[in-house]
């Protein structure tokens, strides 16, 4: 009976973790889908590469948070759970690969083409509110990934926090060639968000790897 009454108590607190966890995702879409439109509008305007990539960075973490909210949804099903968690870590990850590839091809057509960026103060007001957003949502999203133990919300919250060391590079490569002058400091601060992208995405597939083949020992 105690042990029925404390198997309740944590389905219970799974529940409400869950349901956290859903709050975080959908307060993460909203934002980034805000700052995908602000960015890539305002980075097509000035011609900033980096304000262009930082913008599709914040699709795909639309896309990858669009999947964990799916994931958190088959949550009270364990099977459906485990093929949920799968497929966010396959999605998130592929979501790395695919922006480290635009953003490395996008970089090195600017500088190719001496593509000159125009100063945009309203670009480094959307990279200092990202610095500002993005660490909070990361340690929120870190605690609850840990609680559940779902390592696709775990890569999410990464996800997150490399949104915010992309803010701060950007930030430096519009600071640079607003103050400065120094245009191929967007591109180049590109370029430097790619090996980042790259080993994030690497280690988010490994991590699904991982899991599929747990799942085999099992069987």
């Amino acid at each position: 009976m105690a042990s029925e009454i404390e198997q309740l108590g944590s389905s219970c607190d799974r529940v409400l973790l869950v349901r956290k966890a859903r709050r975080l995702e959908y307060v993460s879409l909203t934002y980034n889908s805000l700052e995908a439109i602000a960015s890539v509008i305002t980075g097509v305007f000035a011609g900033s590469v980096a304000l262009v990539a930082f913008g599709m960075d914040s699709l795909i973490e639309v896309t990858s948070g669009a999947a964990l909210l799916w994931r958190l949804g088959q949550d009270t099903i364990p099977e459906m759970r485990e093929r949920a968690e799968r497929l966010s870590l396959r999605v998130v990850g592929g979501c790395f690969l695919a922006l480290a590839l635009y953003v490395a091809v996008d970089a090195v057509k600017s500088l190719m083409n001496y593509e000159v960026p125009e100063r945009t103060w309203f670009g480094v007001a959307i990279a200092v509110g990202s610095l500002i957003v993005m660490p909070v949502l990361a340690r929120s999203k870190r605690r609850v990934a840990r609680a559940i133990s779902s390592q696709a919300l775990a890569a999410d919250s990464t996800q997150t926090d490399l949104c915010a060391y992309l803010s701060a590079i950007l930030l430096g490569g519009l600071l640079l060639n607003a103050l400065v002058g120094w245009w191929w400091a967007d591109p180049v601060a590109s370029l430097l968000m790619v090996p980042i992208i790259v080993k994030e995405g690497v280690e988010v597939l490994r991590a699904r790897s991982c899991s599929c083949d747990h799942e085999r020992s099992e069987i």
